[in-house]
């Protein structure tokens, strides 16, 4: 039995040349697809089927039922036991129901604010295909009155109230309530369209955590169109700014906004380098894009005008405001 390695002689001519070996193929190289943004939009508009609404329904009315029960139980048993401590708490109790059915009617009246934006939206663009100029300024009396407790506003509408008869069409009237009053309420919503892009961007950016970007991205981008909702006057409760992100994912999953490419990425001040000197920066960047073209589907959705003679905010332009210079130094 041989002991030890065993070394085999080979002849000059058998022994492989490292100058005569294939080189080694280059990887493909894949821009930043913007996965967390994409996975975010696709779950957001993803809509349940009959059957799991249904089977969430009847399981949430069991546990309703069933904790209903049983918190009436220990009551009743308790001030069986300690008359005191019993009544302490179906007081408890009572106020918890008490408190729930302040959220449900929080909820209801934001509903309610988002059939009247969603009713005055629809009001202007009849108003706007017609060229009635009656319904216009029905549309804008109403759009006064929509905001006459706001003090970004006040302004405008003193404005309005100056010139409102001078005008005698209705694209005029339209471009008015649209100049005076929707004017810094665009701008607000632009600055929380850059601010979300932003955070998306930074958290994908330099938090490696699985999931965490898609986690940060469904959280800013829900934040940001409760905000832009608000600020034109919708403002919505957890469930209507759940309405509203499925909306605006919904539509811009079926028209295939959701997809970026490199063409925006070259917008970017050093996106292109950036992408290829980390991955995780490109990411970053695409998803902070991402971010803003959805704020700029959510004004359009949430905004109770058209856009008469305003343009419509440019994702580029949003994207150069909040992502340039991010990365730099």
């Amino acid at each position: 039995m041989t002991q030890g390695p065993v070394l085999i002689d080979l002849d000059d001519a058998q022994t492989p040349k490292v100058s005569e070996a294939a080189p080694v193929p280059d990887l493909p190289d894949r821009a930043p697809e913007g996965q967390a943004m994409q996975v975010a939009a696709r779950l957001a508009a993803r809509k349940p089927s009959r059957l799991s609404r249904l089977f969430w329904s009847v399981l949430g009315l069991l546990l309703s039922t069933v904790v209903s029960v049983a918190a009436w139980d220990f009551a009743t048993t308790l001030m069986a036991r300690a008359p005191i401590l019993g009544w302490v708490v179906t007081a408890l109790i009572g106020t918890l129901i008490f408190i729930g059915l302040l959220l449900a009617g929080r909820e209801l009246a934001g509903f309610s604010r988002l059939r009247r934006m969603d009713s005055l939206r629809q009001a202007s663009d009849a108003a706007l295909a017609s060229g009635d100029l009656g319904d216009a300024r029905r549309v804008l009396d109403q759009l006064v009155t929509l905001y006459q407790s706001r003090d970004d506003t006040s302004w405008g509408r003193q404005r309005v109230a100056e010139t409102r008869d001078d005008v005698l069409d209705a694209d005029g009237t339209l471009a008015l309530a649209e100049t005076e009053l929707l004017a810094p309420l665009d701008m607000a919503a632009r600055a929380e369209i850059e601010a979300a892009a932003r955070q998306v961007a930074m958290v994908t950016a330099l938090v490696p955590l699985a999931l965490a970007d898609v986690v940060a991205a469904l959280t800013s981008n829900i934040r940001m169109i409760r905000r832009i909702a608000e600020i034109y006057g919708g403002r919505s409760g957890t469930l209507g700014s759940w309405r509203l992100l499925r909306a605006v994912m919904t539509h811009l999953v079926a028209t295939g906004a959701v997809a970026i490419g490199d063409d925006m990425i070259g917008t970017l001040a050093g996106g292109g380098a950036l992408a290829k000197v980390s991955r995780r920066f490109g990411e970053g960047l695409v998803n902070g894009a991402l971010t803003a073209r959805v704020g700029v589907a959510a004004m359009d959705v949430c905004r109770p005008l058209p856009y008469v003679s305003a343009k419509r905010p440019s994702v580029t332009h949003i994207v150069k405001r909040s992502l340039t210079g991010l990365f730099g130094k």
